[in-house]
């Protein structure tokens, strides 16, 4: 079952802000777009806390194996909460500008 651990609002610059909020986390983000990639392999996306400037995560473009679909996988680390993967998804109401990221529990 996926959790809900981030709701986000897209920008027109193709950010996006919102609150990534766990039991022990609730942080303001923002994500923003690497435009200037040193690297093919470097992140699409960097998240960074907005309240502290850190970043505190990254997210890549990926091709859905099953449906062939792109999406956005992003990994999210602190020193308290170690390290989630997590996947951004469409949410709850069909407002395009409305994004979640969704953890699926690795067990």
């Amino acid at each position: 079952m996926a959790t809900t651990i981030a709701n986000l609002t897209a920008k027109a610059d193709g950010s996006m802000e919102g609150v990534f909020a766990t039991l022990r986390v609730n942080a303001p983000i923002t994500l923003i777009p690497n435009n200037n990639k040193s690297r093919e392999d470097a992140p699409d996306y960097r998240i960074v806390n907005k309240r502290t400037g850190f970043e505190i995560g990254a997210g890549w473009h990926r091709i859905s194996q099953r449906s062939g679909e792109e999406y956005l996988s992003v990994k999210l680390e602190a020193p308290e909460i170690g390290v989630i993967f997590g996947n951004l998804a469409p949410a709850p109401g069909g407002d395009e500008t409305k994004k979640v990221i969704l953890w699926n529990n690795p067990q």
